[in-house]
């Protein structure tokens, strides 16, 4: 790849920081700021539910006027806290309150990151430190582990109780909205932290212009989201898949569902009673759904689309939901944080549907994203990593230039995803760069050893890494969920991997855990699997 350019100044300072002061602001009547798309839509179908929140026995619903009032509300409010530019995070349950939060920041320019409310007092206290936040929001639940956590933290920000139906902060109504502040495109309107399978969690830092041009037109062009949409929005509201689905939906003029737990039979009913269009979640999620008793008499006919990431689909999850809906799509997609949400998809019925039959297909590129498969040395590949041009793509991380430095090349954007792809432009996951286990000389595809360990029936969960070995450099691992009634044996399961793979490619060595340690996406925290079988490993090896 090209050599990097030099970091694009913001307000004569650096993409990774996110003081806005010199530049003249934009027009608040030319609106270019994502604000001003749930503002146009609650003049345009103000009655429309925009939200609708499960929360125990409460059913609560915001409409385009109702959503959008409030959210003015909170920009009042924040706006009397801190200056444009300066970061809101939210600690903060799926709710009501977290969405009218969300775009309350949004109006006030004051750029938002969502907070896993799971995070260890470590995990909590590194992130609220590191993204330097001047409002903190927080729920009764949450707000004693906030509390404890920002004692011993070097940032003091401001603490706010937000009710769970997003009606009262600190138990007190919000202020009326008050005079508007002009946000232009390039503004940072969110920090997003990545999920740090691999290393501490990195802030990744999207414009308002990231969704305006890019990605939410994208969505639309590709059949991905339309207007009539009812989505059941079930990815942690913190990530790049929670947030930026709200935000695409709100644009388009879709209404999103939020469930407060994912308890299979009550999910079953708000899919028909809230006659939901959309979902998305990981094959694991699906697997358990129509494993559910009351999978078989569900009502599912008004599911338009499935999405699906981060794994295989399996033949027996597509045939049971076709018996429920014949009529279902499927849609396999990839995407990053860096991308602005979404970079690849391809749709399906069944697996015959899928090119060449490889269920690691990830589609063709979405509308606004150009691909290149690129080695080494830049030049393109049948093999090698994905680089990626867009107009959604990240401004950078939070400080840390060095590291955006690193991915960010001449506009385009390195993955660290390893693809391959075929003559027709479909393209199939490998594995994550870091992720590939290089032994004896060799690369190994992690995925593609994790693809056949479960199909052996033994097998309930897996997830292969390399870990050093003086002799071969690294080796290839597996740490393994058995399932109920079979024998833990690792001799059988490398056997029947030898069956199925070239031989350096067979785990060296294999370990049953009791369960595997998962982010809240659902994607296996591979740094914490090798801690955790790390101890095990040494005394085996001596």
């Amino acid at each position: 790849m090209p050599q990097s350019s030099p970091a694009t100044p913001i307000d004569g300072a650096l993409i990774n920081g996110v003081g806005l002061s010199k530049r003249k602001r934009g027009n608040p009547l030319t609106g270019v700021a994502l604000g001003d798309m749930l503002n146009r839509q609650a003049r345009r179908a103000p009655g429309k539910s925009a939200v609708v929140c499960y929360r125990g026995r409460d059913r609560i619903v915001f409409t385009y006027a109702e959503l959008n009032e409030i959210a003015q509300r909170y920009a009042t409010a924040l706006g009397k806290l801190a200056q444009i530019g300066d970061v809101v995070a939210a600690v903060l349950p799926p709710s009501a309150g977290f969405i009218a939060s969300y775009f309350g920041a949004l109006f006030a320019g004051t750029p938002f990151t969502g907070v896993n409310p799971g995070l260890t007092a470590d995990e909590l206290a590194y992130q609220l430190d590191h993204v330097e936040a001047r409002v903190v929001l927080v729920s009764e639940s949450t707000r004693p582990a906030v509390e404890a956590v920002l004692a011993n933290c070097a940032v003091r920000p401001v603490l706010l109780t937000v009710a769970d139906d997003g009606m009262t902060v600190d138990g007190e109504p919000l202020p009326a909205p008050g005079p508007r502040r002009p946000i232009d495109e390039s503004d940072v309107a969110a920090i997003i932290y990545t999920s740090g399978t691999e290393s501490r969690p990195k802030g990744v830092m999207l414009s308002h212009r990231t969704f305006l041009i890019g990605t939410t037109p994208s969505w639309v062009y590709a059949n991905y989201l339309v207007e009539r949409d009812i989505f059941l929005l079930l990815a942690p509201m913190y990530t790049m898949a929670g947030l930026g689905t709200l935000t695409n939906l709100m644009s388009c003029g879709g209404t999103v569902v939020l469930l407060d737990n994912l308890e299979s039979v009550r999910l079953l009913d708000v899919i028909r009673d809230e006659k939901i269009t959309v979902m998305s979640q990981t094959p694991t999620f699906y697997r358990r759904l129509v494993a559910s008793p009351a999978f078989d008499s569900a009502d599912l006919t008004s599911l338009r689309h499935c999405h699906v990431y981060a794994g295989d689909i399996d033949e027996n999850v597509l045939g049971r939901f076709r018996d429920r809906c014949p009529d279902l799509e499927w849609a396999h997609y990839w995407g990053q944080s860096e991308l602005g949400q979404l970079g690849t998809v391809g749709y399906f019925r069944s697996l015959s549907d899928i090119p060449a039959g490889n269920t690691r297909w990830i589609g063709r590129p979405m509308p606004h994203v150009e691909i290149r498969v690129v080695e080494e040395d830049g030049h393109d590949a049948a093999l090698g990593e994905l680089v990626c041009r867009s107009p959604s793509i990240m401004l950078g991380y939070y400080k840390d230039e060095a590291l955006t430095a690193t991915v960010l090349h001449d506009d385009w954007l390195r993955t660290g995803d390893i693809v391959s792809v075929d003559e027709s432009g479909n393209l199939f996951f490998e594995d994550r760069k870091k992720d590939m286990v290089k032994t004896g000389g060799m690369n190994v595809s992690t995925s593609e050893v994790e693809g056949v360990l479960r199909e052996h029936p033994a097998v309930l969960a897996v997830a292969v890494f390399g870990l050093p070995d003086a002799e071969w450099s690294e080796v290839v691992v597996a740490a393994v969920v058995g399932r109920e009634g079979y024998a833990q044996d690792p001799e059988q399961l490398r056997a029947y991997c030898r069956a199925h793979l070239a031989g350096y490619k067979i785990p060296k060595y294999v370990y049953f855990v009791a369960g595997l340690p998962y982010d809240g996406q659902g994607k296996v925290r591979k740094r914490d699997l090798r801690a955790q079988v790390g101890a095990e490993h040494a005394r085996t090896v001596a």
